[in-house]
């Protein structure tokens, strides 16, 4: 939310460890486990830093355990792949010795091409005049979002309703690697309970990530509004897969997320 006083940038200062080895720490936000999104945007900055420059154009990763705030965390790069046009990077995730989530990342060098996307939805108004909602303490995210929502909360106030508009409240430069990252972080958010069949209880014992994936499909930027939109696909055996879209205010189609979440139902 815009009142934190994390820097935006500092979460992806990694610190060398050696060829291929990154750490990072964690902000200080109170949360009792790790925001999958900023492991997932983490790994794919430890990434970057081996890619040569090359942008990634898709993301891949396993959420294996959960992570502790209060432990630092450490990145290893694995060179799967370096092609003519094409690189490819797996990352580990590690805390105490124990990976946490395992993400490959794939990098395209700029190439012409056809530009063309399906239609974007009508009808949604604009962030100007829509109300920024108000989360519990412990669930904000730790650097600075400006967020506003298209539909309201209700009753419960969480989790946060799809659509909503986000972008970051101070300047982040023009790395177009860090701005893929700061994707790759607020892909996470809200997902899970937008992958909820509609109309099933909100209340449930288990409700975490198993899997994400992000196509960048054209070069963003966080510093300038961005529409988030996420739908459920499909609940079957206590999973449940979520689609969603990343659009500038004209409608450009800058990137595509897809979830899968373990919702396990709540005992009656």
């Amino acid at each position: 939310m815009s009142d934190a006083p994390y820097a935006i940038t500092h979460m992806f200062d990694l610190t060398p460890l050696g060829e291929d080895s990154f750490m990072a720490t964690s902000p200080p936000v109170g949360r009792p486990r790790l925001f999958g999104g900023q492991v997932a945007g983490q790994s794919l900055r430890a990434a970057c830093l081996t890619a040569g420059g090359r942008p990634p154009h898709s993301l891949h990763a396993y959420f294996i355990r959960p992570g502790s705030p209060d432990e630092p965390l450490a990145f290893d790069v694995a060179r799967t792949r370096d092609g003519r046009s094409f690189s490819t990077r797996h990352v580990t995730a590690s805390q105490g010795g124990k990976p946490i989530l395992e993400l490959i990342a794939s990098f395209h060098d700029p190439e012409d091409g056809f530009d063309w996307q399906a239609a974007p939805p009508s009808g949604t108004p604009g962030p100007e005049g829509l109300g920024e909602p108000e989360l519990p303490a412990f669930l904000r995210h730790p650097v600075g979002f400006d967020i506003r929502v298209v539909n309201p909360p209700g009753e419960e106030g969480f989790p946060m309703p799809h659509p909503f508009w986000i972008k970051a409240s101070a300047p982040v430069g023009d790395d177009p690697a860090l701005h893929a990252c700061l994707i790759a972080y607020l892909s996470d958010m809200g997902v899970v309970s937008s992958a909820r069949a509609p109309g099933s209880p909100r209340r449930l014992a288990t409700a975490v990530t198993l899997d994400h994936a992000v196509w960048f499909h054209r070069p963003p930027r966080v510093d300038r509004w961005l529409l988030y939109s996420v739908d459920p696909v499909t609940n079957h055996g206590a999973r449940g897969l979520a689609r969603g879209t990343l659009r500038t205010e004209d409608g450009t189609l800058l990137a595509s997320i897809a979830q899968e979440a373990l919702l396990r139902p709540a005992s009656p």
